[in-house]
């Protein structure tokens, strides 16, 4: 059973999310993903309301519950893509590296994510602030209301910079590594992690192997988003210089052992200031501020943050490729 080349078939799955995006005709797997993770939910919160456990009387238990989270949600995505692929490339060789070439289209989303930061930039650009906070509450859990110009702006280019390795870089870091099947794998992952992953009285424990499997997976590719990164400053002509000693400085400042890697970069090269006051589920949330505020944020420090996002993407790839030639 003879395989496409590797780096084609990432090649294509780019192509295909450049030209058709995530289209709301074709079912993704995210949504099945959900559904599974939500029914996983509500079955071991009946369980563990029914036997009275909670995070006060059983904590190390309801952790190790939570592994069923990933073993039965990335498992099974896992197992279920590679079966499909090893049957297509068995009937034909072209239809296994067309099934992985979508399969990894849809666990990528650069589009999306451009489309999500300009329709926030659009609507800033045409002085619609209402509109922009709208827009930025559909990408982001942070409450939107109220926020002035920068405080949007600063929403937008978190999210664009911190999904550069959750879109982009780790699912082709993955399909590079294992194909599609693990690239879709690395997506249940992601999935958990927005779902169940984040830290409330509900998943303070129960969503611990989720959080730190996300973690671990991004681990290698937001530190190879470094280099990426550097590289794209340089073409663009920003500065590389603010921005490396902007992430030695502050990545380690943001809660999250990766996310701040790309948002550091990002803040440093354009030289604003990222992080602060963030309102969850009326909870103040302060985080730590990365970068210098050698610029007040506007709308255009969102769009180039989109053109970053667009340049690294196709550095990546063509590294990717690259790499594919010669090995």
């Amino acid at each position: 059973m003879r395989k496409m080349d590797w780096g084609l078939i990432i090649l294509f799955a780019c192509l295909l999310d450049v030209m058709c995006g995530d289209p709301r005709w074709l079912p993704h797997p995210v949504v099945g993903m959900g559904k599974v993770i939500s029914w996983m939910d509500r079955g071991i919160g009946r369980w563990l309301e029914k036997r009275g456990w909670s995070n006060e009387t059983h904590r190390v238990p309801i952790r190790w519950l939570g592994l069923s989270f990933p073993i039965v949600v990335v498992g099974g995505v896992w197992a279920v893509s590679a079966g499909l692929v090893h049957l297509a490339y068995g009937w034909q060789p072209l239809a296994g590296g067309m099934l992985e070439a979508m399969m990894i289209w849809l666990a990528i989303a650069p589009r999306g994510l451009a489309e999500a930061g300009l329709n926030i930039y659009r609507a800033l650009n045409k002085q619609e602030l209402e509109e922009a906070r709208r827009q930025l509450a559909m990408v982001v859990g942070r409450q939107t209301e109220g926020l002035d110009e920068g405080e949007v702006v600063r929403g937008g280019v978190e999210t664009v910079a911190e999904n550069l390795v959750d879109a982009v870089v780790a699912p082709l870091f993955f399909a590079a590594i294992g194909g599609a099947p693990l690239a879709m794998a690395y997506r249940a992952v992601n999935t958990l992690d927005a779902m169940v992953g984040y830290r409330s009285e509900r998943y303070l424990h129960l969503g611990t192997a989720s959080a730190r499997l996300d973690d671990l997976c991004n681990f290698i590719p937001a530190r190879l988003t470094i280099g990426v990164l550097l590289l794209v400053f340089w073409i663009m002509r920003l500065d590389v210089r603010q921005a490396w000693r902007t992430y030695r400085r502050d990545a380690h400042l943001h809660p999250s052992p990766n996310s701040g890697i790309p948002e550091s970069l990002v803040a440093g090269a354009l030289h604003i200031q990222l992080g602060g006051v963030n309102v969850y589920h009326g909870r103040l949330s302060e985080r730590a501020r990365l970068g210098d505020p050698i610029e007040p944020r506007q709308a255009k420090h969102l769009l180039q943050t989109v053109r970053v996002m667009w340049w690294a993407t196709g550095v990546w790839v063509a590294i990717l490729i690259g790499v594919s030639a010669l090995v």
